[in-house]
């Protein structure tokens, strides 16, 4: 089991609560897909998680340790995330940008190091952004920006990495080659979670599926174990198809129609 948990967690917004009483367990070394409606919640329990958001009830526990009791820094050092927006400073280049994911590495004294000029070039190749090194972050398509946040995080080097919807603004040969990135980081030895909207990218690529509704956990596990018909419609509200992949067997999602709401499942 993974170091990270959540325990009767409630957070929201303002005076509504988003997720109330949420129990889960990151799975270690896995590829964790979170998928469901929008605003059902996958945002935030991903900030919730990275202690970017508050906690009204419950915890969020690292170790068995609430996880706002300890230092920044070592949480930086831990768990990686990529949000869904990112704002980058004005001016600022790609190789600057991607090399202030080395920040929880370093002490007040220290100096850029061998290993912080290896994990950034690293990273910056298994995006694809190396040629992009001099350019200005603002000067950049959305699909470059996005990989260039993605390489941020990448040198960051956490065990964990938590990815809010990683293929935003890409086209289909990018979010392959995102998602494929994924993939290794988790052959690698890393905990992965990441919340997709393509249902058919989540069923091929994550190794543990959480399907979520109204703040909740509607199921989990092995794709091929859960994707059916009956999930896509009491998830999604819409009448689906489920047939096998031909060459993988995963899960493949022919969407029909969307359902009257009145119709749904409660």
């Amino acid at each position: 089991m993974s170091g990270l948990q959540t325990r009767g967690l409630k957070v929201g917004y303002g005076d509504r609560a988003v997720i109330d009483g949420l129990d889960l367990d990151v799975l270690e070394g896995e590829l964790t897909v979170i998928v469901g409606p929008n605003a059902c919640g996958k945002s935030t329990l991903l900030r919730a998680l990275a202690r970017l958001l508050p906690t009204r009830e419950g915890s969020v526990l690292l170790d068995g340790r609430s996880i706002r009791d300890l230092p920044t820094k070592e949480v930086a050092r831990r768990i990686g995330l990529l949000p869904q927006s990112s704002i980058a400073p004005d001016g600022i280049t790609v190789a600057d940008l991607v090399g202030r994911g080395r920040y929880p590495h370093q002490g007040v004294l220290s100096t850029w190091s061998v290993e912080d000029e290896a994990a950034v070039t690293q990273a910056m190749a298994a995006t694809d952004v190396v040629d992009l090194a001099d350019r200005h972050v603002d000067e950049l398509s959305g699909g470059q920006r996005q990989r260039v946040w993605i390489a941020l995080v990448l040198a960051q080097e956490t065990p964990v990495v938590l990815l809010d919807e990683p293929t935003t603004y890409l086209d289909i040969g990018h979010q392959l080659e995102v998602l494929e990135l994924v993939s290794r980081l988790r052959a690698e030895g890393r905990t992965v979670v990441a919340v997709l909207h393509e249902i058919n990218h989540a069923a091929r690529f994550a190794t543990h599926l959480i399907a979520m509704r109204d703040g909740s956990i509607v199921a989990q596990g092995r794709p091929r174990d859960i994707v059916d018909a009956e999930l896509i419609e009491v998830v999604f509200g819409v009448s689906a198809r489920v047939i096998p992949d031909p060459d993988t067997g995963c899960p493949v999602v022919l969407p029909r129609r969307a359902l009257p709401r009145t119709a749904l499942p409660s």
